[in-house]
């Protein structure tokens, strides 16, 4: 993953922001929308494609489109570059693979005390029946 290529590939557009600001916020476009393609994206490979649509399935559109907002800030700059780095952090936390789980078997030491513990729980369960009158 080369992050210069990727922020090349983003495409922002400033929105007005609500929240602090005053009369500032009704004049200006402080919140930055963050848009990634992630189907025409070339600086990532088939795999990564493919494995960020698995894992990112909730926040992707139908069009597969990853959209990011930031509204932090009352600065449209520190937006931008908060919102750019939730999107490589998001990245790089979902291009990660998870290790495939090796089979292994239960110690014997494992195999006899849970054969011994099932024998004493039977044994329990046995002395707490009635007697038979015979």
């Amino acid at each position: 993953m080369n992050a210069v290529k990727i922020i090349k590939e983003l495409h922002f557009k400033a929105i007005r922001s609500s929240g602090a600001g005053g009369q500032h916020v009704n004049k200006t476009s402080s919140q930055i929308e963050l848009t990634f393609d992630l189907e025409n994206s070339n600086s990532l490979s088939d795999k990564e494609k493919e494995l960020l649509k698995v894992k990112l399935v909730s926040r992707l559109t139908k069009e597969n489109l990853l959209i990011l907002s930031c509204q932090e800030t009352r600065s449209q700059h520190r937006n931008k570059n908060i919102a750019i780095q939730r999107f490589l952090e998001l990245l790089k936390t979902n291009l990660i693979r998870p290790k495939k789980r090796k089979a292994t078997k239960p110690s014997k030491a494992s195999v006899k005390r849970k054969a011994e513990n099932k024998k004493r729980i039977s044994v329990k369960k046995v002395l707490r029946k009635k007697p038979k009158l015979d």
